[in-house]
């Protein structure tokens, strides 16, 4: 069922009674219905971010992480701390909320998010450093530099528009060392081995730089939350919960 979380802000996948012991997280243009099975039978929300969502007007700002993580620490509050568990760029939100917002979050199960990168990314290239250089100065035009960038985007890139494509572009290319470092809560961190969109090799990385957090790899899994890897990440969310509850 909905519910409308932060005053009306957010709307969530609602499962079990309230108040929520879990949030949902979900990745780029997914919805909080990818966490079905993984929440099921769990008290838990899964709000659809605003913009990052296709169930979800975009924001009338271009967003990063900090921005959507005060939401979500909005929605949050009301409830008191949870365990959070995040999808891709749902994962890159989670960070920034225990971060900044540590007295809200007891834990987070994290999967396919792209923290880190192990490489610089290509440089583009002379041409099209050419051709922007002239779109700055006037000299082409606006359309023709787009359909430039169209052809070097990635599919994300290229299906968002306006507003949501702005967002998009400021998230991929920001920075999660700070945050992660500053991360108290305990982490556990469920790969696919063949994840091309957050290699697994990057995951383990990035863990590194969390203080108190658990890696391991799901054989044969890829990004997407199916099969061994949803299974994998619902295991990691019950055996925190049971954690954090001892405590």
């Amino acid at each position: 069922m909905l519910t409308s979380l932060a005053d009306g802000r957010l709307l969530a996948e609602k499962t079990g009674a309230t108040p929520p012991a879990v949030f949902a997280l979900h990745g780029w243009q997914r919805t909080g219905n990818d966490f079905g099975r993984i929440v099921d039978g769990l008290d838990a929300v899964a709000p659809n971010f605003p913009g990052a969502s296709p169930a979800a007007e975009p924001p009338t700002e271009v967003w990063g992480s900090p921005e959507y993580a005060e939401l979500i620490a909005d929605a949050i509050r009301p409830f008191g701390p949870v365990v959070i568990v995040a999808h891709s760029f749902g994962g890159r939100v989670a960070v920034h909320v225990a971060a900044q917002y540590p007295e809200l979050v007891r834990g987070l199960v994290l999967t396919g998010v792209p923290l880190l990168r192990l490489q610089a990314p290509p440089k583009a290239a002379l041409g099209y450093r050419m051709l922007k250089r002239l779109a700055a100065l006037g000299l082409v035009s606006k359309a023709r530099l787009d359909a430039e960038r169209r052809k070097r985007g990635s599919a994300d890139y290229n299906a968002a528009q306006g507003i949501v494509r702005d967002i998009f572009v400021k998230v991929v290319n920001e920075d999660y060392r700070d945050a992660m470092a500053r991360v108290t809560v305990p982490v556990r961190m469920v790969w696919g081995e063949s994840d091309t969109s957050a290699p697994a090799d990057a995951g383990l990385a990035a863990s590194k730089l969390i203080p108190d957090a658990r890696f391991r790899v799901v054989p044969g899994a890829g990004h997407l939350l199916e099969g061994s890897l949803e299974t994998a990440v619902r295991h990691d969310l019950l055996e925190l919960l049971l954690e954090v509850d001892s405590q």
